[in-house]
């Protein structure tokens, strides 16, 4: 399963997103529609995960030495904020509201596909961290990671 490509979505005012049609018949048929949301802890964002695929991390994120304290760091927030969901039979998610607070959502968000998840943003944030982005991609000496040389665009 991948998820790629960028949608805008809208949430109601009791916190529920619809997911498009084709991130649905995804996740009906690859998890039954259940999921889990958590926090991304380098951006203001959510990260959506199949069930199955949050499972392998959540085990990776045990398997830490939780007296370290960047594991247990990781282990507290990832897992301490990651929700179980299940599509309704509308495919809406519910977003629990200390998750839509932590995103700062209102009512227009995106889902930015990356694979094995979907990011969800507020709009405005993912708008100004997108051009940031961009702008970062057009610095004359910038960085770029040494794996991406090889790749043709």
């Amino acid at each position: 399963m991948l998820f790629r490509g960028v949608s805008s979505v809208n949430m109601d005012a009791k916190g529920r997103m619809a997911l498009p049609v084709r991130y649905r018949e995804l996740l009906q048929e690859t998890s039954d529609g259940q999921v889990v949301v958590t926090i991304d802890i380098a951006e203001r964002c959510l990260l959506l995960y199949p069930l199955q695929y949050w499972e392998e991390i959540q085990a990776q994120l045990e398997s830490l030495p939780n007296v370290d304290p960047a594991s247990r760091r990781l282990q507290r927030l990832l897992i301490g904020h990651a929700t179980d969901m299940e599509l309704d039979g509308s495919g809406r998610l519910l977003l629990p509201q200390m998750l839509r607070d932590y995103g700062g959502f209102e009512k227009k968000l995106v889902l930015l596909g990356q694979g094995r998840k979907l990011e969800i943003w507020a709009e405005e944030v993912w708008t100004a961290r997108r051009d940031e982005l961009l702008a970062q991609t057009g610095e004359p000496g910038g960085e770029t990671a040494a794996g991406l040389q090889s790749i043709s665009l």
